[in-house]
């Protein structure tokens, strides 16, 4: 039988929507292009001196920036280039039971808040992702870091909004559309690692 909730898509052009989506990305990477040196430097070097002094990485967001903190993290601790020694980062985003246990007797604002106190130190990194840098989660998780004399990294968009308050680097994407916003944060991401690897002569 049919699904009813499927409606006529006759009029769909998928051809033109291919190109208008790859000519924004093309815009949005050439707006991130002319931004991100400098707040992408301060990123680095943030997370180069905590790994450098025995520190971690912490990494959290909802939905797709909840996955894109959990694929960096991945890189990190696995690899990202080639084989060479782990690199100290946990996505808060995978203990499900932290999760749901946090959710139910906290409130979803607290979940990250509440892992970060457990588990930041002083010299650690604490980064938060965040499309619209409003998320009320992510922005209780920077605080609470804030509290715990952790360093703190936004990524985000547009001029940061909310994050700017509680992060010690904030790089933000010039865009106002989530899709390419999430397409330029795992770029960044993936420039990290690499950065990383290579400043910390590991490759």
């Amino acid at each position: 039988m049919a699904d009813t909730r499927i409606g006529n898509s006759a009029g769909f052009d998928a051809a033109a929507m291919v190109r208008a989506d790859m000519a924004e990305h093309l815009q949005v990477f050439e707006a991130t292009n002319a931004v991100i040196e400098r707040p992408f430097l301060a990123a680095l070097g943030l997370v180069e001196a905590a790994v450098r002094a025995g520190g971690k990485l912490l990494l959290f967001g909802n939905g797709g920036s909840a996955a894109d903190a959990q694929h960096i993290a991945a890189e990190l601790v696995i690899r990202y280039h080639t084989d060479r020694p782990a690199i100290a980062a946990i996505a808060l985003t995978t203990d499900t039971s932290s999760l749901t246990a946090g959710g139910n007797d906290l409130g979803f604002e607290a979940v990250f808040a509440r892992q970060v106190d457990a588990l930041a130190r002083p010299g650690d990194v604490v980064l938060g992702i965040s499309t619209s840098g409003k998320s009320p989660n992510v922005l209780a998780g920077l605080a609470q870091a804030r509290r715990r004399d952790a360093r703190t990294i936004g990524l985000t968009s547009g001029d940061g909004g909310r994050m700017a308050e509680f992060c010690d680097a904030v790089v933000a994407v010039p865009s106002t559309v989530t899709a390419r916003i999430q397409e330029m944060h795992i770029l960044i991401g993936h420039m990290l690692c690499k950065a990383l690897e290579r400043r910390l002569g590991l490759v």
